[in-house]
Order: C-alpha cells, then structure tokens, then sequence
C-alpha cells in the first residue's frame, strides 16, 4: 500500500509532526545539505497587495484621477527610475530601506505578474500561486515538488515555516516541512518538567524508532516523528542568536531575525517561508505617513527587510541568501467609495539577495481607463498581467535553486529578459 505524505498532512499529521517535535538524533542530515547552500526565503503579503501603492506611476494623470484619496503624492515617492517604456516610477514613501536596497542594485522590481484570468479570489487565488497549476490548485505545491526532488537522506529542516500551519506551497509527497513560529518556544511538549520530560522524551524517541515496514501508516507517522525529533536540539541555538542589528518587534521582524539565526547558525535550511498580513485593504488605506492603513504595512515591511538586509549583509551571508515576493493578486486601480481598493488582477513582485541583478523588470500599465487600453482588462478597471508569475518561479529554481524548472512547474516559463538572477 502506498501512502503519501500529501495524505497525512491533509489529516493533520504536520500539526503533530511540530507538536510532538524534540531533539538530536538525526543531526548528521544537516550535513547532507551544507551549510553554505544557497538559501531561498519566501515572503508573502496576504490579502492581496495594493502594487499601485507600493510602486507609483507618479506621472500618469490617471492614477490621480482615479484614485483622489488614496493615491500617493507625486512629490513624496522614492523615485527609482523608469520602467523599459519610459514610464518614471518611485517607490511607497516608507520603504526608505528597501530604496537604498534598490540604489545598491540588489533589488529587482518585477511589474505586472500575474495568470490568464485572475481568480481574483483569496483562497483559490493563493492557491494558484501556492501550486504554479491554476488549474490544479489544489495539488502540491511548488516548493513542495522541488523539496521532494531532493536526494535522500533530506535533512528534516530542509524546509522551515515560520507561520502556525504548514503553507500550501511547501507541500509535497515525500517531504514534510516543521512550522516553527518562535525558536525559543520550540520544544518537545510534554506537562512534566526536569528529569521525567527528559524521560518522556526518550521513550518517544525510542517509540518512533520502531518503522514496520508491513504497517506503512504507522511507519510513516514514526517516521515523521523521528524526523521531528531530529530538529529540536538544532534549533535551539537559533533562539540564542545576538543580531547585529535591532529588529522590529512585531511578527515579521521576529520571523526575519529568526531565519538570520538559522543562517548564521548553519542550520541548513534551503527555503524559509515567512509572511505578513493585513493587505485586503478595502477601506481607509490612506496616504497619512504617520498612522495609514496602507502607510503602516509598508512601515512593517521596510522595517522588517531593512533589518535583515543589514544584519546578512554584516554577517557575509547576503550573497547566499534569495528573497522573493508576492502576494495572491494585485487590487483595482480605481478606489472604491470606503477610500479603498477592492480586488484585482496583475500584481507585483520583487526579489532582494548579494546576486540579483537589480532594477525595475517589465513594464508599468497606462492606467487610462479607456476599455481599448491594452495594458488594462475587466473594462479597464484592473491591470492586465505581462508576466506569468510562472516565469519568476522558473528563473528561481534554475538559477537559485539548481532544479529544472520545467519539471516542477510541468512546462516551460523561461523568459530569457528575466534576469533578475
């Protein structure tokens, strides 16, 4: 009888994989990796990322027009140039830190990505991005096929999610992926403290040990088990890590600072997965720089990017390390009667790491509401994609990762001109 990781997780199997979780044994897998492997770190924006507020077509009339409330003034952006088109663009007013980013040239900016007809909903939308099939979105997801192609024996830490529940895109068949929220506060449950946890501990480990191989559901939930076990006392160090710089105390920061101890300590973990929410704004998003909707979640995010730009950068580490973005879709472009912006299509991506070939990739839409306009879609109200996002996921696994893309994504988005890695 075959039984698939995919099959216990839709069970729960992942949320006793991490409950259950505790220490040693396994710790020779780290090695099987290395630690100086280049590492990818996920970030996603949840709700769906308002692209139009975060980089502003400040010289297109109808971004004004379109948006009297909202939208950001044209004297306040950070500019970063011109798009291919000639279009001048500039970024949020709080993202000084990823601005300097920009200015060092290790950010790529990637416009207008998207799939053929948006879903323009959270759940299928996310997975959509989650599987790179939409239409399979509820099969494994991405980074899940590219962990499951990984030589055996894979490290148990291979995988690290920083959110409560395992993500869609991180699941695969074969390999199961820890969530472990706060490092200091990972740890092998048990009611008892001292000597009897010790021993709880070790009669669990002795119980996994036991993999029948005529009872291929137990062996897989000992299985798993062991592999949980494995990771306990390897995280441990993590929550001692001295940063060094101060990172925001909020969700993201934390995650961020917890993934640079991962780093820094030689973990070996390829892909980080981390994300922050609060981007459904279909109200009050507002422009005020001190206490905006929309203003505060750029605040979170700088903040948050800043301090791990600068803290790999001064544990030499930058050049190893691959952050990309992106959110479930982008939002309409023009406001709606609550000073908000409802959901869209064509959103925006950006890639930050010591090897990206920074700059601004594609091209920004005509925002004329003109339902000719080629750049714009449902009637001229959202922005119709130019990139499958397939094709930033591609350039990813080719030329980050090391896989073939095209047989994780099940065909061909290489784009020759995204060479943002």
């Amino acid at each position: 009888m075959n039984v698939t990781r995919r099959e216990f997780v839709r069970g729960g199997v992942a949320a006793f994989t991490v409950g259950f979780a505790a220490p040693e044994f396994l710790s020779e897998l780290a090695l099987a990796q290395g630690s100086t492997s280049r590492t990818l770190v996920v970030l996603y924006l949840g709700g769906g990322n308002d692209s139009l507020s975060m980089l502003v077509p400040y010289t297109d009339s109808f971004y004004y027009s379109r948006r009297p409330t909202i939208a950001i003034p044209a004297g306040s952006v950070l500019q970063v140039g011109s798009d291919k088109s000639g279009k001048p663009l500039g970024l949020n007013p709080r993202l000084v830190g990823m601005h300097a980013i920009f200015n060092a040239g290790q950010m790529a900016v990637i416009q207008r990505t998207g799939y053929q007809n948006s879903s323009r909903s959270h759940f299928t939308g996310t997975d959509i991005w989650s599987t790179a099939l939409p239409n399979a979105p509820q099969t494994t997801g991405w980074l899940g096929r590219y962990l499951d192609l990984l030589p055996s024996p894979v490290d148990p830490l291979v995988g690290w999610s920083t959110v409560r529940e395992t993500p869609h895109a991180l699941r695969g068949r074969l390999t199961a992926v820890p969530s472990i929220q706060n490092p200091a506060t990972y740890g092998f449950s048990s009611p008892n403290t001292g000597a009897e946890a010790a021993l709880e501990r070790t009669f669990a480990l002795k119980i996994s040990s036991h993999v029948p191989v005529e009872r291929p559901h137990l062996a897989f939930v000992n299985g798993t088990a062991q592999a949980a076990l494995a990771t306990l006392d390897r995280v441990v160090p993590v929550a001692q890590y001295a940063p060094t710089v101060t990172y925001p105390n909020n969700g993201l920061g934390q995650a961020l600072k917890a993934i640079a101890g991962a780093l820094v300590k030689g973990i070996g973990t390829k892909v980080f997965w981390v994300q922050t929410g609060g981007y459904d704004t279909h109200s009050t998003q507002g422009v005020n720089f001190q206490n905006g909707a929309y203003t505060n979640l750029m605040g979170i995010l700088d903040g948050g990017l800043a301090a791990f730009y600068s803290d790999l950068k001064n544990q030499s580490l930058l050049d190893q390390t691959l952050i990309v973005q992106f959110s479930e879709f982008g939002r309409r472009i023009t406001e709606n009667g609550s000073s908000g912006t409802d959901h869209g299509a064509a959103g925006l991506m950006f890639a930050i790491g010591g090897k990206v070939n920074g700059g601004i990739y594609g091209t920004a839409a005509s925002l004329n509401p003109d339902p000719s306009n080629p750049t714009l879609e449902n009637n001229g109200g959202d922005v119709r994609f130019e990139m499958d996002f397939r094709s930033v996921y591609a350039r990813v696994i080719d030329n980050w990762l090391g896989a073939d893309s095209r047989q994780i994504l099940n065909a061909d988005f290489r784009q020759p001109g995204l060479s943002f890695i």
